[in-house]
């Protein structure tokens, strides 16, 4: 027995390093997520109650006043006659108009590929496809050039038409409708004599309901955050949606660029609100439509 006491022991250390061994990574990878991501979220959210002073000076995470906030809240919406709101109105506007376009154009798209045949189908649902897993940056060179050549740069059109250009959208609803839509009751209904749009818009879109939500929800976002197309269709500061409005605030920064000179009202804080204010929109969204986003993600997980 004795030979084999310390045997024993050794493997039931080694039993409850292996226990603890998972425990150790993911409490590694939560120390991790929170140095790189939790933290400057929350050093974010802590710089427009302090000066430009303090934010150099004073411990990154501590708070200063709501005094403070107020300060900066005025100097921000006062920054060039009130540009901060034009950039928020300007990108609600070119965001909600692509979307009313993206739905007016994604879902039927969707159905038809899903459900019905027709010469060239599947080359289409392949462009589709291709079109989808490309980077939009390979797009922005042809795109504008095409709207230069209708004229269209510097409009709100030049925003707009590209945007409403939704591949994923249009997978979205194929795979739904061609997955989730019970082929029985589309059948039992051109029996009773429905024509093919009112078997779409009576049954099929109805019932589309989550994935229609889940496709506004990813387009509404795309758009809102889209910089590159827009920094460089838009040549007039006061069409800029409000992506492009934070690179010129950060431009217009002197602790990022010297060059600007320190006249111009904006510093650390402004620029930290004005970030907080152009995600806020897409936050709230994000909050009252997680059950939409869920069910949608969901819709076309299994037949019915």
């Amino acid at each position: 027995m004795t030979p084999t006491a310390p045997s024993l022991t050794a493997v039931r250390r080694r039993i409850r390093l292996s226990r603890a061994l998972p425990f150790l990574v993911v409490g590694l990878l939560l120390v991790l997520l929170l140095v790189f991501f939790v933290l400057p979220v929350i050093w974010l959210l802590l710089a427009p109650s302090k000066t430009a002073g303090e934010v150099v000076r004073d411990n990154p995470l501590s708070f200063g006043s709501f005094h403070q906030i107020g300060t900066v809240w005025r100097h921000l919406f006062a920054f060039q006659d009130g540009a901060m709101t034009r950039w928020l109105l300007n990108s609600a506007v070119y965001s909600g108009g692509s979307l009313i376009l993206t739905l007016a154009v994604s879902v039927p798209a969707g159905y038809a590929l899903a459900l019905t045949k027709f010469r060239g189908r599947r080359t289409l649902l392949v462009i589709t496809l291709v079109t989808m897993i490309m980077p939009q940056a390979t797009l922005v060179l042809p795109i504008f050039l095409e709207l230069n050549r209708f004229h269209l740069i510097g409009t709100v059109w030049s925003l707009i038409l590209p945007f409403s250009f939704y591949p994923f959208g249009v997978y979205l609803v194929y795979i739904y409708f061609g997955s989730s839509l019970p082929r029985d009751l589309l059948s039992a209904a051109r029996i009773d004599g429905c024509t093919e749009w009112q078997l779409f818009s009576r049954i099929a879109l109805p019932l589309a309901k989550p994935v229609v939500g889940l496709v506004a929800f990813f387009s509404f976002v795309g758009n809102w955050n889209n910089f590159f197309l827009p920094y460089l269709v838009l040549p007039n500061s006061e069409q800029f949606p409000v992506q492009v409005g934070l690179n010129q605030l950060l431009t217009s920064t002197p602790s990022f660029n010297p060059v600007a000179g320190a006249g111009l009202n904006v510093t650390i804080p402004e620029l930290a609100l004005a970030i907080i204010v152009a995600i806020l929109p897409v936050l709230v969204l994000f909050v009252f439509s997680q059950r939409t986003l869920v069910s949608g993600m969901l819709a076309g997980s299994s037949k019915e």
